[in-house]
């Protein structure tokens, strides 16, 4: 029997490879490519393919298949993933922040990218990669070069993100905020609170540094704890900003200076905070904070502001849950335009509490004021409404042939729901509509 490397042996094969790979679609020449199992796919079954694609070599747990020379036999190959890239972690010296939250993480990362990157070369979470999996391939993909580290950490069970933490193994660290976000894993508000904490509490442990947002109250309670906090977004704080006007794009004042964003909805206030108070933290001049934040323009479905054929769309569906829904539907409704029609999809992962917080946001967007509004989805399309502010689809296919019957040239959209709805569909063929 083949035996099984060690993780100073898989490292050393790691430093050998030009990169990290876990999909055979996407192999390149010189790859370490680990083998990866899931529900319905065996990596294992790919190895010899990946290695005559070009790969140096594979990491497999599938005894068999390590028979070849270029295969390396590991217990199991998540773990052998995860082990690497904590080892590979224990090598850097730098800065590491690490970045959790309900809602607004991405953007925050974002920001803060921007922000740290006009000083320094600055490593980063790609995308969405921000779970098990996604964590340790963001790791292994730090250049040499690299002068500072963000890592994004998803979750939607308790001890995930402590998980997260020990692999990699953050100086730094911030929650965005806590909201009902995949309740069905947390079980409640108070499990999201209890998950996301676990950053806390690995930066307490090991004398890291926390940023609070000071005019959140459930975090300040939170981290009261930590000797090395640093509160921002509060009155008399080194990083005070005021927001100015939310109607379209955000401006916010800093002291005398003025920030004009590319950012949509009074909820980006708070993300834009944090990336002002990290840039401050590490001396970061004045000058480039602004301009790295003005300059940022969202992508992705992440509250884009969009102008097509005259028909106006708040576009944010990236994701959603009840905390993020509420917040912009209210920033829908204090926009100083008219003609407003909320386009709202299913929220997932709500567990027991779906049916409630489905109802609960069908009503608040039926008593804002908005010309119509449009539930879509399963979820949605269970709940009892009021039909004469109220329309509901189980599909965004019916949707849309409801909606092609409309005029919307002059109208403002807000487009919300959770990443499976794939309601920017909707945005694509808005030609379609008119």
């Amino acid at each position: 029997m083949k035996t099984k490397s060690t993780i100073p042996e898989l490292y050393n094969l790691f430093r050998s490879s030009k990169s990290v790979c876990t999909d055979t679609r996407k192999i390149s020449e010189g790859c370490l490519f680990f083998c990866l199992k899931g529900g319905n796919f065996d990596g294992n079954k790919f190895a010899l393919e990946a290695v005559s694609q070009g790969a140096l070599a594979a990491i497999v747990d599938d005894e068999e298949v390590a028979e070849n020379d270029k295969c390396y036999l590991v217990d199991d190959v998540l773990t052998a993933l995860q082990d690497v890239a904590a080892y590979h972690r224990d090598q850097l010296k730098i800065p590491v922040i690490g970045i959790t939250g309900s809602n607004g993480k991405t953007t925050t990362k974002e920001l803060l990218r921007e922000v740290l990157a006009t000083t320094f070369n600055t490593s980063y979470t790609l995308g969405n990669f921000n779970n098990h999996i996604g964590v340790p391939l963001t790791l292994l993909a730090i250049p040499e070069d690299a002068e500072m580290v963000i890592v994004e950490m998803g979750a939607n069970h308790i001890g995930e993100i402590a998980a997260l933490c020990q692999i990699c193994k953050p100086t730094h660290g911030l929650i965005t905020n806590i909201g009902k976000a995949h309740l069905e894993g947390f079980g409640s508000l108070e499990g999201v609170a209890r998950g996301k904490s676990e950053l806390y509490a690995y930066l307490l442990e090991n004398h890291g540094v926390v940023f609070v947002n000071g005019s959140d109250e459930h975090l300040v309670r939170m981290a009261q704890r930590i000797p090395n906090s640093i509160n921002y977004a509060q009155s008399g704080s080194k990083a005070e900003l005021d927001l100015v006007d939310a109607s379209s794009y955000l401006v916010i004042n800093w002291g005398d200076k003025q920030m004009k964003t590319q950012l949509v909805g009074a909820y980006n206030f708070a993300n834009v905070a944090a990336a002002v108070a990290l840039g401050e933290y590490f001396k970061v001049k004045t000058e480039n904070i602004i301009s790295a934040i003005e300059g940022y323009s969202p992508d992705n479905n992440r509250s884009e502001l969009i102008n097509k054929n005259g028909i106006n769309v708040i576009l944010d569906a990236y994701n959603a849950n009840p905390t993020s829904m509420e917040a912009a539907i209210n920033n829908f409704k204090q926009l100083n335009v008219t003609n407003k029609i909320a386009v709202l999809g299913d929220m997932y992962e709500l567990g027991s509490s779906s049916n409630e917080e489905h109802f609960r946001i069908a009503q608040l967007a039926g008593e804002s004021g908005f010309e119509h509004v449009y539930l879509c989805g399963a979820l949605f399309s269970e709940v009892i409404v009021d039909k004469e502010k109220v329309s509901q689809f189980r599909s965004r296919e019916d949707l849309m042939v409801d909606l092609k019957k409309l005029d919307l040239q002059g109208k403002h959209l807000l487009i919300k729901g959770s990443r499976g709805m794939g309601l920017e569909k909707l945005v694509e063929s808005i030609g379609e509509v008119m």
